[in-house]
């Protein structure tokens, strides 16, 4: 393993001056009065995660097609202190509705941010990409409890132990794509990072199918942090759920 020198994109701590994280005066509660960088984090009306239930969710038939252009391979898995966090060689992408999304990382939440009707999974799963202008949109997959997943097995023993190191991973593009439901279809609402900043403006898509995942491969993730690394869900105000 090689020690992590620069932050890496969107979830790490040394981005910012104010330290955050998941509990105690440091927890989601409080992420809005830790710096002036973090205001919207309590004034931001558009924020994630949500609850997507049937009260807020809108069925369309325009909603368009998620393609998946997954590619290139990881460069590396780190752990940035808050998550285990896959960063991806240039190449890969998503189009919808005519705008390319280029793949940057995905990583992981335990239990779900998001939930379905109420619900939490046990483990939720973060593509995020980003277009030419800068703006973001992540792709969400939750995994339900049941066989060892094989593709988590091989990453969470690559999985780096210590905050801020990271270590190689040669993890190919065609596997990220196994790792998506066969079945595309998703929920999509304007959202937020569930991370400070809690920046708005992100497209949020929430795979309607599931994965699977092993209790000891959640034990395994949640014991790294000692703690859940989840945000816990926010107001959806006006926004709807687009299905």
């Amino acid at each position: 393993m090689i020690k992590l020198l620069i932050a890496t994109f969107i979830a790490s701590a040394s981005l910012f001056a104010a330290h955050w994280g998941y509990t105690g005066h440091e927890g989601p509660e409080h992420w809005g009065d830790l710096s002036p960088k973090f205001t919207m984090c309590k004034e931001g009306k558009n924020q994630s995660p949500i609850n997507i239930s049937d009260k807020v969710t809108i069925s369309t038939k325009n909603l368009p097609k998620i393609n998946f252009n997954y590619v290139t391979k990881a460069v590396e898995i780190v752990n940035n202190g808050h998550t285990i966090q896959v960063n991806v060689k240039e190449g890969s992408s998503i189009e919808i509705d005519g705008k390319n999304f280029a793949l940057k990382q995905f990583h992981f939440h335990t239990p779900s941010e998001n939930q379905i009707e109420g619900k939490n999974f046990p483990l939720e799963a973060h593509f995020v990409h980003m277009a030419q202008d800068g703006s973001l949109a992540v792709v969400a997959l939750m995994y339900e409890e049941g066989a060892e997943n094989k593709i988590l097995k091989k990453l969470w023993s690559r999985m780096p132990h210590n905050s801020g190191w990271a270590s190689k991973c040669k993890m190919l593009g065609e596997m990220f794509i196994t790792m998506l439901p066969k079945n595309k279809e998703y929920y999509s609402f304007n959202g937020s990072l569930t991370t400070p900043p809690c920046s708005e403006g992100v497209k949020w898509m929430v795979m309607k199918g599931y994965s699977h995942v092993s209790k000891a491969q959640v034990d395994e993730f949640l014991n790294l942090f000692e703690h859940a690394n989840n945000r816990p869900v926010q107001p959806i105000n006006a926004r709807k759920v687009l299905k």
